[in-house]
């Protein structure tokens, strides 16, 4: 993973709302998205969830309750987010953080329809 392109948006604010479970980010184009914390672990970048390859994704189930328990940031370009799932192996590039904001609506709907598809629940 490399760092950050000079035309792309970096990180101006991040907050962890614990009660709600949600990850607000602005960035330095205006953009602001909140990040409810099920989404980031179902769409964790890491090997364990993206597989090692296309069509080697391992769909995340039972995610609804999942909370973040920490966040570091890596160098100038990511952050890693540990949940209290353990899961704690995928950088988030900021890059990557932004996509999962713009694209939020249709990625969600992408995941709900796996869910039904392989009978799975969020619970």
């Amino acid at each position: 993973m490399s760092g950050p392109t000079p035309d792309a948006p970096a990180p101006q604010e991040i907050q962890l709302h614990a009660v709600s479970r949600v990850l607000e980010i602005s960035f330095d184009d205006g953009a602001r998205f909140e990040l409810p914390c099920e989404y980031l672990r179902v769409y964790s970048p890491s090997a364990e969830v993206r597989g090692h390859g296309a069509g080697q994704e391992v769909l995340q189930v039972g995610k609804r309750h999942v909370a973040v328990t920490a966040l570091e940031p890596v160098g100038h370009y990511a952050l890693k987010i540990t949940f209290d799932d353990g899961h704690d192996s995928g950088l988030y590039s900021w890059s990557y953080l932004y996509e999962l904001g713009a694209k939020r609506d249709q990625y969600w709907q992408d995941y709900l329809n796996r869910l039904a598809a392989a009978g799975a629940s969020r619970e």
